[in-house]
């Protein structure tokens, strides 16, 4: 069974089912996030390898989907409500099915969080100019040489600031105090860095354009007096939850939810497994999770076979 329908759960479903595992997939979870995952809400794809030309998200995920198909994976358009870990087989308890696994492979994903003010919302300027991860996005032609604002002031903020740097014509660090909560070796980069301005005691009012974004309005948390500024993009660093809040307490995750593998992609339970961004926190990228799809396909193969062969003993 694979719960999730991201890069890293279509990757493990077209593993295991060329292994003849006979891989389910619900393709949506309870806790939220489209059926595809964060790759739905990316427009172009540039540095996923195998096109030269770059893909969009939606059209990626397609590409993925028929070839897990091609080799026999089954999927269900349904979330998935409730796992029951305490039995064997396990119970994966969909919003319209019930059924039985082997084993599981968890590969739910993890969800940017976002400002929810003017001018951001889907069907206004999100992915258009405003987006949550710039080092998917920041390399597309709509953020060259122009101001770019990252809203933050912790170690992502500061990082992708110094990564928008080779994009931007100057970027803007917007942080809502003022001293950064970032680790001093990430504040000094910041600090050398001629091409980054720091606007401290600010937050983000409202982003406005018309078919890309062309400026921010800022507001003084103090005074609330605004302030409008010319912008190319806005760049939301202010991090992600892992979808795990639908997850039973047995398997174990760390203080920010994400959840703990080892020896690969094993989880605290037996037979459960996890892949992609729902475990991994540092590098988020769609090649990152499909090569954890796979980690996870062949953990569960080898797994499923040393079981097989313990019952047989």
């Amino acid at each position: 069974m694979i719960i999730g329908s991201g890069p890293a759960g279509l990757t493990a479903a077209i593993y295991a089912a060329r292994a003849k595992l006979c891989p389910l997939l619900f393709e949506g979870f309870a806790s939220g996030g489209p059926p595809g995952g964060q790759l739905m809400a990316t427009t172009e794809v540039e540095n996923f390898p195998g096109f030269s030309k770059g893909i969009g998200g939606i059209a990626l995920v397609e590409e993925f989907k028929e070839q897990a198909k091609r080799f026999g994976t089954e999927m269900l358009l349904e979330d998935v409500v409730k796992l029951h870990l305490r039995e064997y087989p396990f119970v994966v308890e969909g919003s319209k099915s019930v059924v039985a696994a082997e084993s599981v492979i968890i590969a739910t994903g993890a969800r940017a969080r976002r400002l929810y003010v003017p001018g951001t919302h889907d069907g206004e300027l999100w992915q258009k100019g405003v987006t949550a991860c710039a080092v998917c996005d920041g390399a597309m032609p709509i953020f060259r040489n122009k101001p770019l604002y990252v809203i933050g002031g912790g170690d992502t903020a500061l990082e992708e600031a110094l990564f928008l740097t080779r994009y931007g014509s100057h970027l803007f660090i917007v942080h809502r105090r003022d001293q950064f909560r970032a680790s001093r070796v990430m504040v000094e980069q910041v600090e050398r860095c001629s091409r980054i301005t720091v606007i401290w005691n600010h937050i983000l009012s409202r982003v406005e354009g018309e078919e890309v974004v062309s400026a921010v309005v800022l507001a003084e948390r103090e005074t609330g007096q605004l302030s409008r500024h010319e912008a190319g993009g806005v760049f939301f660093a202010i991090g992600h939850d892992p979808n795990t809040s639908f997850l039973p307490e047995e398997i174990d995750r760390d203080a920010q939810g994400y959840l703990i593998t080892h020896s690969g992609t094993k989880t605290s339970v037996e037979g459960v497994f996890a892949a992609g961004d729902v475990q991994d926190k540092q590098y988020r990228q769609a090649v990152t999770a499909a090569s954890s799809g796979c980690m996870a396909a062949l953990d569960v193969e080898r797994w499923l076979i040393a079981k097989q062969k313990r019952v047989s003993a």
